[in-house]
């Protein structure tokens, strides 16, 4: 089994954890102690049960309070993401952390080395992956039938286009450096579930550009123009202020 608690998801900081029987680990630092605590309080764990912290790249929404780690979570990251980890990983090489096995996936984001990670405990299957503005072609035997997919579905394109951020910034946003649109994640989802697949938790929307009825109408339009059924898979939207557990119950 592999379960996961995400803390929380979005511009404004991101944080989840992910465990199976025997191990917990954690994506990104973006958020407070207090609030990743809290959140591992409710699987009745501490800071002493977290293995480790996978870091997705070095953007300050995801690495904000990583500092509080260091010298007490063993830190992994890409060469060139944070200058004090302490194991770096390498694209496409697998790992383990406990009962958990690790594989670095690519993606596309204007950081330095940016990635994103298929986690396997024996059978069950979790693919996070978010802040990239397309899916590389390399990464994507990696995510077909996975279990459960944590996938960016950042913004609707056009709230986006008619929001007032400067135009530099929507270019950067929908560009291929930037963000999945509900519309292009939705897409390559569509393409990699399988019969395997139990659950989507889209990832990262944007407070001003997005919210949870368009993410998930723009989801189920896709899937249904894409002739893919999405009868007995779970669609949920993770939110940026509060905790949402998913994966095996």
């Amino acid at each position: 089994m592999i379960s996961f608690i995400n803390v929380g998801s979005g511009s404004k900081g991101n944080a989840t954890l992910i465990y199976d029987e025997k191990t917990l680990i954690q994506i990104d630092m973006g958020l407070s102690l207090k609030r990743v605590f809290g959140a591992a309080s409710a699987i009745e764990k501490t800071r002493e049960d977290i293995s480790a912290v996978l870091i997705t790249h070095e953007h300050t929404d995801h690495v904000s309070s990583l500092i509080r780690y260091k010298g007490k979570v063993p830190i992994y990251a890409s060469e060139g993401t944070v200058g004090y980890a302490d194991h770096i990983f390498e694209t496409e090489d697998s790992f383990e952390i406990g009962t958990l096995t690790i594989i670095p996936i690519r993606t596309s984001h204007d950081a330095k080395n940016p990635h994103g990670f298929v986690i396997f405990s024996g059978k069950s299957r979790l693919v996070y992956l978010t802040d990239s503005g397309y899916i590389p072609e390399e990464t994507l035997p990696y995510i077909e039938n996975a279990d459960y997919y944590i996938i960016e579905s950042n913004h609707d394109l056009k709230m986006l286009m008619k929001s007032h951020r400067p135009a530099s910034l929507k270019r950067r946003i929908k560009g291929d450096l930037g963000h999945l649109s509900n519309v292009d994640s939705a897409i390559y989802i569509s393409q990699s579930v399988g019969p395997n697949t139990k659950a989507i938790y889209l990832a990262h929307l944007s407070e001003e550009c997005n919210t949870e009825e368009i993410a998930l109408e723009s989801y189920k339009k896709t899937f249904l123009r894409k002739e893919k059924d999405l009868a007995g898979i779970k669609l949920v939207c993770l939110k940026q202020h509060e905790m949402t557990k998913g994966g095996d119950e």
